[in-house]
């Protein structure tokens, strides 16, 4: 729900001892909506294998509590994203992050347009960022958006198909993100292109 505006100081500094995780759009703030069982198992296992992945390389992997800035230069936003990897560079805020070189999103029935359009505009604009990918719950299936010479590429993986996330260099199977919780996606899914798509900009 819109609230009245807020300044960005007024929000950070409430959201410190709010109830709840709201986001943040340019003077209005958005409550969260909790997440599902498998919404939470995809997490918890996603963070947990980029954490192994990166235990020494001095990277950072945050899961759905570490806010990011995200927008253009004229925005403020705020988002809490699901899974968020930084390396090296230090925002100075324990409470933002701002140099983030992966952000990956669990889609929902409630949240998937706007994980797909809204958070897509506004993490692109992100300079550090380097990959971004929304993970279904739904059904084996995976969009990875990728910065390529200063162009956002899409690619759609399936069941069967094996991305490599170059932000971290990890490689892993469409199967693999799912194997936690299997038994609770309907299957067989269906055939998804690979094919890499350009995101006019």
């Amino acid at each position: 729900m819109k609230n009245p505006l807020l300044s960005v100081d007024e929000y950070l500094e409430s959201e410190k001892t709010a109830e709840s995780k709201r986001e943040y759009i340019n003077g209005y703030v958005f409550a969260m909506v909790g997440g599902s069982r498998k919404h939470n198992l995809l997490t918890v296992s996603l963070a947990a294998r980029l954490q192994r992945h990166l235990s020494g390389t001095g990277c950072d992997v945050f899961a759905s509590d570490m806010k990011v800035s995200a927008g253009s230069e004229s925005d403020n936003i705020f988002f809490y994203p699901d899974i968020m990897v930084s390396c090296g560079l230090c925002s100075g805020d324990d409470y933002v992050e701002e140099n983030p070189k992966l952000i990956i999103e669990i889609l929902s029935k409630s949240t998937e347009q706007h994980d797909r359009f809204a958070k897509l505009e506004a993490y692109t604009q992100i300079a550090t960022l380097e990959e971004y990918m929304l993970v279904s719950q739904y059904e084996f299936l995976v969009d990875l958006y990728r910065r390529e010479n200063g162009q956002w590429y899409t690619r759609r993986f399936g069941e069967g198909d094996t991305l490599l996330l170059r932000s971290v260099g990890l490689e892993l199977s469409v199967l693999d993100i799912y194997k936690d919780i299997t038994a609770k996606i309907p299957g067989p899914s269906p055939a998804h292109s690979s094919r890499g798509i350009l995101l006019e900009k």
